[in-house]
């Protein structure tokens, strides 16, 4: 039986997420993390169908931020980055859905401040919920450290899938058949690293999708910094010529925000790293000039869609986006 990673653009069952926990949104930035989490959820609700998982104790704090359409689903988490730690939903060719339960360590055991003793628990959690049979794989992988097209290619970062950490004891070749083996895929598309702020401490060391992505099954956008002084000028000149030479792909560079810097140096501000869902696509906001050209851009890749920005700079100060805190489930 063949299981394929359908496209995020493909209709969705539903968006799970995670509430954000009290190990690293404590007061007074507790409320912003939450303000940041719920508009995503009500956002998304206003499309398709979002379950949340929540702490038991933090059952009520949710209920306050999040619109009473959100379902909620009680669970133990460390964090709140539902791409990384839930399923990676899969379908075969009688249209069964089942869910692909990497290996999660922490992104490549950053033990100084990682903890995960339950997260790798999740993608088995929601999977149970949904019916849904459980697909175990024995490699260390994330859901924002893949991207793919629905039609045999997956995007990836060398950093991430052969990083130190997660599988570096691994050959390239291992990590591609691996990969094709629970996503359907028969192409692998590697660049060689993400955005400079990712590798900080708590950065995932390069997942690809705050970098690159796909649009449709021939278009893949890419963050394009384009100025000189930013580390990521470099980066997105690599992943551009990268994409020329190694692919027959249409690329389209979506302008990085004007914005910089933040109090900690160069931002990996990006907005690749939006959501789409079921009649819309839900893009990260900065408050940033940059942000209507972004919708612009968005508005031409995938017509037919509202294109709805929320604000994404409390998520990225945490080392995260929108697309890093949501995952579909495909209908």
């Amino acid at each position: 039986m063949t299981w394929v990673m359908p496209a995020e653009w493909q209709p969705h069952e539903r968006t799970w997420m995670a509430w954000p926990t009290a190990e690293y949104t404590l007061e007074p930035e507790a409320t912003e993390a939450y303000s940041a989490w719920s508009s995503v959820a009500n956002a998304i609700v206003q499309f398709e169908p979002v379950t949340m998982l929540v702490q038991e104790n933090d059952l009520e704090i949710a209920k306050g931020f999040l619109d009473p359409r959100v379902e909620t689903l009680v669970a133990e988490l460390n964090d709140g980055w539902a791409r990384d730690i839930g399923p990676t939903f899969v379908k075969n060719e009688d249209g069964e859905v089942a869910g692909v339960n990497w290996v999660f360590n922490g992104w490549g055991a950053q033990g100084t401040w990682a903890s995960w003793d339950k997260d790798d628990q999740v993608a088995k959690i929601i999977s149970e919920a949904t019916g849904k049979s459980c697909i175990d794989s024995s490699l260390i992988n994330e859901g924002g450290g893949i991207h793919v097209n629905g039609t045999g290619a997956v995007l990836l970062t060398e950093t991430v899938q052969l990083g130190e950490g997660r599988n570096s004891e691994w050959s390239r070749e291992e990590v591609e058949a691996e990969l094709h083996d629970k996503l359907g895929t028969t192409q692998a598309i590697w660049i060689r690293r993400g955005l400079t702020r990712d590798y900080d401490e708590f950065g995932t060391r390069g997942h690809i999708d705050i970098v690159a992505c796909f649009a449709d099954e021939t278009t893949i956008l890419f963050h394009d910094q384009q100025d000189e002084t930013h580390p990521d000028f470099s980066v997105s000149h690599e992943v551009k010529r990268t994409l020329e030479e190694t692919t027959n792909f249409k690329l389209v560079g979506v302008p990085a925000p004007k914005t910089l810097r933040d109090d900690l140096g160069f931002v990996d501000y990006s907005y690749i790293n939006h959501y789409i869902c079921n009649g819309a696509v839900i893009l990260c906001a900065f408050d940033d000039e940059n942000d209507a050209v972004a919708k612009r851009v968005l508005e031409g890749v995938y017509p037919g869609r509202e294109i709805v920005l929320v604000d994404a700079r409390p998520l990225f100060a945490r080392g995260g986006g929108i697309h890093c805190i949501t995952q579909q489930q495909p209908a």
